[in-house]
C-alpha cells in the first residue's frame, strides 16, 4: 500500500467500521441506589474511569465517572492537580457536591449510541461532548454495551497496521 493510499484509508476508517464491531459487550454496571464508596472501588480495581447506572431492566439512567466522585469531596474538573495536593494536606475545596449514592452523584440522561452507529460519529460526539465513553442501546434503550476511546484506539491501530 502506498503513501497516498493509507492516507486516503486513514480519512476514512471510521465511516466503515459500526460500535457493535468495536463496543465491549461485558459491561460492569451500577444502580442508583448503591453506595458512592463501592463504586469508587470497583473504578480503582477494574482501572476504568466511569460506569453505566441503570435500571431494573437494564435501561441506562445515567453514568458515574471519577470525576462525579471526586466532585463529593470538591474536586472539579478545572483543579489543578497542585489544587488536589494542597486538598490532600488540609486546604478545603469551595464547592462540593453532597450525596453518598450513586444517584446524588451521576451525570443523569448519560449519552448513549446504537450498535448500528459508526465509529467516525461517535468520535465526533465523544469529541463534541468532551466524554470519554458511550453506552451503547438497542431500540428498547436496554444496555448492550459500551463504548471507549480505548475501543476506538484498539480498533482503528488494528485497521490501519
Amino acid at each position: 500500500m502506498n503513501s497516498k493510499e493509507k492516507c486516503q484509508m486513514r480519512s476514512t476508517v471510521g465511516f466503515d467500521m459500526l460500535v457493535e464491531d468495536v463496543m465491549t459487550t461485558d459491561v460492569i454496571t451500577v444502580h442508583k441506589f448503591e453506595s458512592v464508596l463501592a463504586v469508587a472501588d470497583i473504578l480503582a480495581s477494574h482501572n476504568i474511569s466511569g460506569i453505566p447506572v441503570v435500571d431494573k431492566q437494564d435501561k441506562v439512567i445515567g453514568i458515574i465517572t471519577q470525576a462525579d466522585i471526586l466532585s463529593v469531596v470538591g474536586v472539579r474538573k478545572e483543579h489543578t492537580f497542585k489544587d488536589l495536593l494542597k486538598h490532600m494536606l488540609g486546604e478545603p475545596f469551595i464547592e462540593r457536591r453532597m450525596g453518598d449514592i450513586v444517584g446524588d452523584v451521576m451525570t443523569s440522561r448519560a449519552l448513549t449510541t446504537s450498535p448500528k452507529a459508526n465509529i467516525a460519529e461517535v468520535v465526533r460526539i465523544m469529541d463534541e461532548k468532551k466524554i470519554r465513553r458511550l453506552p451503547v442501546v438497542d431500540a428498547r434503550k436496554k444496555l448492550v454495551g459500551i463504548i471507549s476511546r480505548a475501543d476506538i484506539l484498539k480498533a482503528v491501530l488494528a485497521k490501519l497496521k
